[in-house]
């Protein structure tokens, strides 16, 4: 058994995702967030977590943040126990191959995983949503890397909508034979429930050796 995991295509933080973030609240039975601007180092992460909180204080929740934005961050003990205490992990989007970087094999991402196993649940939008499988879409050309695999084998293709035809069609011929890919428009998700059952909110898509499949086919 594990914690509610939510794959959020995008537009983290923002109107579109209030419903979800409610429904995500209340399966975390908490009114604080804790959000990790990791993948937005370079983009004012300070700014994200102001907009994440102005996001949630009407729906009834505080936001933490929580700024671990290089190695050295995700290597401090401290910082882990808070991550591994939390009933709402929020992972924002960004650069996934920075939050990669920055989360792999440390107390910080062991937390995480830890914390989800124990029923918390953990939010990834857009690269933090891209980050939390594996394989991993790489954004510099579409090809495949690894990812932190919290749940795998699954690939997760954000902001489908923005999307060219060539660029889906080549990432869909270049997934790893049996992989399913998750295309989330923006403001969409797919929700995994603590039973391991996969649910859609909005524009959600799944193929798998190039042909359309269900959400059954997730991991």
């Amino acid at each position: 058994m594990s914690g509610v995991l939510a794959l959020v295509g995008g537009g983290e933080f923002t109107p579109v995702c209030a419903d979800l973030d409610r429904e995500l609240l209340g399966f975390s039975a908490v009114d604080e967030v804790l959000v990790l601007p990791t993948a937005a180092a370079y983009e004012m992460p300070e700014r994200l977590v102001a907009n994440a909180s102005l996001h949630f204080e009407p729906l009834g929740a505080t936001v933490r943040g929580l700024m671990v934005l290089g190695r050295p961050d995700a290597l401090e003990l401290d910082v882990a126990a808070i991550v591994r205490a939390s009933r709402f992990i929020y992972l924002a989007g960004g650069s996934p191959m920075h939050v990669r970087s920055v989360l792999k094999d440390t107390p910080v991402w062991e937390a995480i995983v830890a914390a989800w196993h124990d029923g918390a649940v953990v939010a990834g939008a857009s690269a933090g949503a891209m980050v939390l499988s594996d394989p991993m879409v790489d954004p510099r050309g579409g090809a495949f890397t690894v990812g932190l695999a919290l749940v795998a084998p699954l690939a997760v293709v954000p902001r489908h909508e923005d999307w060219s035809h060539d660029r889906t069609r080549r990432t869909y011929e270049l997934a790893p034979k049996g992989v399913p890919v998750l295309a989330l428009h923006t403001g969409a998700a797919a929700v995994r429930s603590d039973d391991a059952t996969w649910t859609a909110r909005g524009n959600v898509q799944v193929m798998v050796n190039g042909s359309e499949a269900t959400l059954a086919a997730l991991p």
